[in-house]
């Protein structure tokens, strides 16, 4: 089975699983990391596991909710379920579905899926980035003035509200949503010009980091070196290229 198809039948249902949940009664709680999990959450990566071990017995998943790693593969599945789980339990609908396949420690296909609009982020290393089945690529902004920046996940590496600060004082126009992947797919088809992400999971990026570089644009940690996504990262930067080097400087004069 291709990737791209069996990517697209995952992400349908995981989607219809946030949508029946949507709204209503979710069983929200608040885990030890003082995040929440709903049963959305644990549906679809429970869900995860059993199409992936079907489909593909030998590769192993890391969840943010649960994984399944015990056969030392070259291949590892990368999922949130939800991420926006936040908005989400409180029946805000910006959230979405976010699995990457990561081969060596390099993402090499990934999904994001939005079930509210049913619209579909995919990509696939070597075949560039879709929405919906159409070719998108990045912007060709290269000032950061009236450019938008999504942030999430402030970080004890670097001062967050000090970037936060300096790019308001250069004309961006940040958003934090309570997910990272949900605006920042948004890089990929030039809505946005880039995103900051604090922490190590690396759940919140692999599909990103392959869409965005597939659609044209620039991905690296917060020091700006390549990363792997089979391990905690060292925080995120995505951009369109052109305003990499800017989002790095403005992070290292405010550590």
């Amino acid at each position: 089975m291709q990737y791209k198809e069996f990517c697209y039948n995952l992400a349908k249902e995981a989607g219809q699983v946030m949508l029946r949940y949507f709204a209503v009664d979710n069983g929200m709680q608040w885990k030890s990391d003082n995040t929440p999990v709903t049963q959305a959450d644990l549906e679809i990566n429970s869900l995860v596991i059993k199409r992936i071990n079907k489909a593909f017995p030998d590769h192993d998943i890391l969840g943010e909710e649960e994984s399944h790693i015990i056969n030392n593969s070259e291949f590892l599945w990368v999922c949130d379920p939800i991420d926006g789980t936040i908005p989400y339990s409180h029946g805000i609908p910006t959230s979405v579905f976010s699995l990457a396949l990561v081969q060596d420690g390099e993402p090499i296909a990934a999904i994001i899926y939005e079930p509210w609009l049913n619209t579909i982020y995919y990509a696939e290393k070597g075949q560039r980035a879709w929405k919906n089945e159409k070719l998108i690529q990045v912007n060709e902004n290269n000032s950061l003035n009236q450019s938008l920046i999504s942030m999430e996940a402030p970080s004890k590496i670097w001062n967050y509200y000090k970037v936060l600060e300096e790019l308001d004082q250069l004309g961006a126009k940040t958003v934090r949503n309570r997910s990272f992947i949900y605006p920042s797919r948004l890089i990929a088809s030039g809505e946005f010009t880039g995103g900051i992400f604090g922490k190590n999971s690396s759940h919140d990026a692999a599909s990103l980091d392959i869409l965005i570089r597939e659609a044209g644009g620039k991905t690296s940690d917060i020091n700006g070196n390549e990363q792997r996504f089979d391990q905690p990262i060292n925080g995120f930067i995505a951009s369109n290229g052109l305003v990499h080097d800017k989002l790095l400087n403005i992070i290292s004069r405010t550590n």
